[in-house]
């Protein structure tokens, strides 16, 4: 089982995109999409959800008015100022670090397991597909993207399918880590600007700490040429694998308006014949390598 995850160090690098025109492009996979705190995959793969099931994760104080004697142990320990003066507790302010459940001399304040999204298994007509919903503002996504890592695998041995496609979240926190330990390689889409290449080079140490191997792809390349050959060089320097280049192409955008990858809806656009190229250079380099 040979998993490649996609990531970028930002958003907005068009890293879905391309993980999208590859999933036109690749067989016997599963999609994975770990990018749990705004998943947006679905919106080019139009997925059926045919499980769909609850993720809880962390806690919330909940105080039993029947049992509590406002004796304002609880008010007192609180540091989040949570607890208001008629003992309810607001489940935005409380943070579930569970104070006042342990002090609270009646045993007055339940402690129940807080539903934090939603994750589910799908069908697409590029195949199966595992992906999540974290809720608003809510925490444990690096759970989420564990949890939905182990089942797209599951799935992906279940069905006898040997690569695991994974769009993971941008950054370097704690859902990036959660995406990449253990991973076969990671595809690092990058922007030529400042801060694409800053990001770039922050998420490709973290690929080095975690002993991933780690390819880079320049999207939108000819936008700032002078910037885009910098950032290939630096990656070359650290050793990562500098693969075909995206040009900026307006067939992107008009696919996504349509819910389609781009190589469904024009495979003779410059972007579509780059990511063709992407993909071939990637089977080449690295998936073979692994099988061999």
């Amino acid at each position: 089982m040979n998993e490649l995850v996609i990531i970028s160090g930002k958003g907005g690098t068009g890293k879905t995109s391309i993980v999208g025109a590859f999933a036109s492009l690749a067989k016997n996979k599963v999609l994975c999409d770990a990018d749990v705190d705004a998943a947006d995959l679905h919106l080019l793969t139009d997925p059926t959800v045919r499980e769909r099931h609850e993720f809880r994760s962390g806690h919330k104080a909940v105080i039993d008015s029947e049992k509590c004697t406002a004796c304002g142990r609880c008010r007192e320990l609180c540091r989040y100022h949570a607890i208001s003066e008629d003992f309810r507790i607001d489940p935005i302010d409380c943070e579930g670090c569970g104070v006042c459940v342990y002090f609270c001399p009646e045993k007055a304040i339940a402690f129940p397991e807080s539903k934090c999204g939603e994750w589910f298994i799908s069908d697409t007509r590029m195949g199966p597909m595992v992906h999540a919903r974290l809720g608003i503002a809510e925490e444990n996504s690096g759970k989420l993207v564990t949890l939905v890592r182990q089942k797209a695998r599951a799935l992906a041995e279940e069905n006898k399918l040997n690569l695991l496609l994974t769009d993971g979240p941008p950054g370097i926190g704690c859902p990036v880590i959660a995406s990449v330990g253990g991973a076969s390689g990671v595809l690092i889409v990058t922007e030529p600007t400042v801060s694409g290449r800053h990001d770039m080079e922050r998420v490709a140490q973290l690929a080095a700490h975690f002993r991933v191997p780690a390819m880079l792809c320049v999207n939108k390349f000819e936008v700032n040429p002078q910037t885009a050959q910098a950032v290939e060089r630096f990656a070359e320097g650290k050793g990562l694998r500098v693969l075909e280049r995206i040009p900026f192409d307006t067939a992107f955008t008009k696919s996504m308006v349509q819910g389609k990858t781009i190589i469904e809806y024009d495979e003779k656009s410059p972007g579509s014949l780059a990511v063709k190229r992407l993909w071939e250079d990637i089977e080449d380099v690295f998936l073979r390598s692994l099988q061999s």
